[in-house]
């Protein structure tokens, strides 16, 4: 077992675990750490825990010390300094005339390094633009290209729930999302309805997916024919987590319909067929299918 904490760098952001080095540091508690990017300011979130080896990456790194007074008053000059970084290299970009846009700028602790962060639709040449915030921070400057998740997430914003969107508030890491998911819940498959402020289909398909999946192992597939108590018939329907089923049933020439609880009947024959589901307009589908690639290869570059 290892003693470890759970530290944050931004808010909503990926939690890494640092060793405490002996000490004992609650949650809300700040601390300075070193890691591959430089010395970093960030927050405990999880205090110290024992954790089994098999489930961290050693070695783990210790901390450097629990945050000082003098500390957090660093990290608030560098968020000043920041925003005034920010207003400087929006005019560079402007007198080196490239099709960019500046998002974030984010200093490290100790300034050994000054990130800033873009979006741009194809590659940029900003060797110039580097090398005029190199002659005046005096200091390494990296630039990063972003997807347009990460710029949604850094501007923030409300999603179609009304709540802050879950990419500002608490996702940590970005999942891919596919047709397939919202398909499998029975969500319009209109590009309106089931994309986010980013373009992207919505990260919240993910959230229930194994539940879907692990129920519709259980439930028969659409056509299927099954014994139930009022005869045989056809599935037509399913409302897969609640597991009931919808079945067509005929007597005679009457057809009706009827509702059954997934344990109450009987699969004779578990065929499939094509789901009745709403038009869906080609062009959507090629949206939708755009929206789908562009989530893998994000993901897949990030």
């Amino acid at each position: 077992m290892a003693n470890i904490i759970g530290v944050r760098f931004k808010k909503a952001g990926k939690i890494y675990f640092f060793d405490p080095d002996g000490k004992q540091v609650e949650a809300g508690e700040h601390v300075i750490v070193e890691t591959s990017m430089g010395m970093e300011y960030g927050e405990v979130v999880i205090a110290n825990r024992q954790l089994p080896q098999e489930k961290i990456v050693a070695p783990l790194k210790k901390i450097i010390r629990v945050a000082t007074k003098q500390d957090a008053k660093q990290n608030t000059e560098n968020k000043k300094q920041e925003k005034e970084a920010f207003k400087l290299c929006e005019k560079k970009i402007k007198e080196h005339n490239l099709p960019m846009k500046l998002m974030d700028v984010e200093f490290k602790f100790d300034k050994s390094k000054i990130l800033f962060f873009f979006t741009a639709d194809n590659r940029i040449d900003f060797r110039e633009l580097v090398r005029d915030l190199a002659a005046i921070y005096k200091t390494r400057i990296e630039l990063r290209q972003i997807g347009v998740r990460d710029e949604v997430r850094r501007l923030g914003g409300n999603g179609v729930c009304g709540r802050e969107l879950c990419c500002c508030s608490f996702l940590g890491n970005f999942a891919t999302v596919s047709i397939k998911m919202a398909k499998e819940q029975n969500v319009s498959l209109n590009p309106s309805k089931v994309s986010g402020n980013c373009g992207r289909l919505m990260c919240c398909l993910q959230y229930e997916q194994n539940a879907y999946e692990d129920k519709l192992k259980r439930l028969p597939k659409i056509g299927a024919i099954v014994k139930t108590a009022d005869g045989e018939g056809e599935v037509c329907g399913l409302e897969t987590l609640k597991e009931i089923v919808k079945v067509k049933l005929k007597d005679g020439d009457e057809t009706f319909f009827r509702k059954y609880n997934a344990k109450d009947i009987k699969i004779i024959k578990n065929i499939e067929k094509e789901q009745d589901q709403e038009v869906i307009d080609e062009e959507d589908l090629k949206e939708l299918k755009k929206m789908e690639e562009l989530d893998k290869n994000e993901n897949k570059n990030s």
